[in-house]
C-alpha cells in the first residue's frame, strides 16, 4: 500500500512546514519485525520469545529495575513531544508509526544534550528520547529516518533488553568490590552488546523503510560522525572509509578492531551506513518493498531452528566475503589451507614483511651469485614459500 503522507492528512504544522513528505511511500501493514531484523538479532529474538516463562521472568525483573525513576525523570526534566511542543516530531512519530503498523504509539521526549543521540527504553511500554544535539543537527528528512530507527526498535522490542543493558552496566561498576562478580556481569553485558549492536544495524534497516530515502539516511550517519559539515563530506568517499576499515592492515590491526568495538553498544557509523546500502540493494529489500514480507500473526509459528539456521548462514556468508584479516586467516584455516605457519606470518606481519626468505641451491650446486653475478643479468633460483 502507497501513502503520500500519514493519516492526519495535513500539510501544515506550526511554522507552516510541510509535516511529512509528499512524495509517496510505501506503507507495511501487519508487517513483522522479521521482515527487517539483522540474522543475530532476529534468532536471538525468536529463540526468547519461544522461551517458556520469559515474559513472567521479565515482569519480576522489572520491578527491581528503576524504570519508574526513569519515566519520572524524563516527565519531569525533558520536553515531552506533543502537538503543543515540538510538533514535526510528533508528526513523524505518528507518520513512522503508521507506516510499520505500530498501533500503540510510544511516549517521546526531548533531553538537553548536546551530544547527539536517540534511545528507545522501557520494559512496560517503550519511550524513545532525542538529545537536543540530534534534533539540531539533523535536517526533516534525516530525522525521520531516525525516528523510524526508533520506533524500528519499538517494534522489535529492544527497548525491552536495552533497559536491562543499561542496568547491568550500571551494576557492573557497582559490585567491583565483589570477588568475581564484576567479571560475571561483564560477560552478560559483553554478549548483550554484541546482540544491540546487531540490533542497531536492525533498526537502521527500520528507519530506511519509514523514510524511504536512502541518501537521507546516509546523510544522517555522516553528520553523527561528522557533524553538521555535509558540504565538507561525500557519500562515496565516507563508505569508502568502511571498506579500508574492513581491509586494512594484517592480524594486529584486526585484534584492535575487536578491542575498539566491545565496550560499543552501537557500530561504527561507517559501518552502519555500509551494511544499510547493502541491505537497500539486496533482493530482501526489494521484495519487502513489493509487499512480501513476514506478518506479525505468523511470528508464534516462527522456528527457533530456522532462525539460528539463517544467522548461522549469514555469518559463514560474512567470513566467505569478509576482507578481513583475520576472516581470511579463518578462511584459510576451514578450507585446509597448506602453510598455516606462513599464513599466520604473513597476516601478523604483512606479506612481504621483515622476516627474511631463503633461497634453493642451484641444481648444479654452485653457490648463488658465484657465477651470476649483477653484471649476468640473470635472476635468482626459485625462492622457498
Amino acid at each position: 500500500m502507497s501513502v503520500p503522507n500519514d493519516p492526519s492528512d495535513s500539510t501544515e504544522s506550526s511554522g507552516g512546514a510541510a509535516k511529512v513528505p509528499s512524495r509517496t511511500r510505501k506503507r507495511f501493514p501487519g508487517i513483522s519485525s522479521r521482515a527487517y531484523e539483522h540474522p543475530a538479532d532476529r534468532s536471538a529474538l525468536v529463540a526468547l520469545r519461544k522461551l517458556t516463562g520469559f515474559d513472567t521472568a521479565f515482569k519480576v525483573l522489572s520491578g527491581l529495575l528503576p524504570e519508574r525513576s526513569l519515566r519520572l525523570l524524563f516527565l519531569s526534566d525533558s520536553v515531552r513531544v506533543s502537538e503543543q511542543q515540538f510538533a514535526h516530531l510528533h508528526t513523524m512519530l505518528l507518520d513512522a508509526c503508521y507506516i510499520l503498523d505500530l498501533e500503540k504509539v510510544p511516549s517521546m521526549y526531548v533531553t538537553q544534550d548536546p551530544q547527539p543521540n536517540a534511545m528507545c527504553i522501557g520494559m512496560d511500554a517503550p519511550i524513545i528520547v532525542v538529545t537536543t544535539g540530534l534534533v539540531e543537527l539533523l535536517d526533516e528528512e534525516e530525522m525521520r529516518a531516525v525516528v523510524g530507527h526508533e520506533v524500528g526498535h519499538a517494534l522489535s522490542g529492544h527497548a525491552v533488553y536495552r533497559t536491562i543493558l543499561l542496568f547491568l552496566t550500571n551494576l557492573a561498576v557497582r559490585v567491583t568490590w565483589i570477588p568475581l562478580g564484576n567479571l560475571a556481569i561483564l560477560a552478560i553485558v559483553t554478549a548483550l552488546r554484541e546482540w544491540f549492536r546487531k540490533s542497531e544495524l536492525s533498526a537502521d534497516r527500520a528507519g530506511l523503510l519509514v523514510g524511504q530515502d536512502l541518501q537521507a539516511s546516509m546523510r544522517g550517519l555522516m553528520k553523527i560522525a561528522g557533524g553538521n559539515h555535509l558540504h565538507e563530506m561525500n557519500v562515496d568517499a565516507f563508505l569508502q572509509q568502511a571498506d579500508e576499515y574492513e581491509a586494512a592492515g594484517d592480524l594486529r590491526d584486526s585484534v584492535l578492531k575487536i578491542m575498539n568495538v566491545l565496550p560499543r553498544s552501537h557500530p561504527f557509523t561507517t559501518v552502519r551506513a555500509a551494511e544499510l546500502k547493502k541491505w537497500a540493494a539486496s533482493r530482501d529489500y526489494q521484495r519487502l518493498m513489493d509487499g512480501h514480507y513476514p506478518r506479525r500473526s505468523e511470528d508464534k509459528d516462527t522456528s527457533v531452528y530456522d532462525s539460528f539456521k539463517e544467522s548461522a548462514n549469514h555469518y559463514a556468508e560474512n567470513v566467505k566475503t569478509s576482507k578481513d584479516p583475520l576472516m581470511g586467516l579463518i578462511r584459510d584455516i576451514s578450507t585446509g589451507a597448506g602453510d598455516i605457519g606462513g599464513k599466520l606470518r604473513n597476516k601478523f606481519t604483512g606479506p612481504g614483511g621483515t622476516q627474511t626468505t631463503t633461497k634453493e641451491r642451484p641444481a648444479d650446486g654452485t653457490q648463488d651469485g658465484a657465477e651470476n653475478g649483477p653484471e649476468s643479468g640473470q635472476e635468482d633460483g626459485p625462492r622457498a614459500e
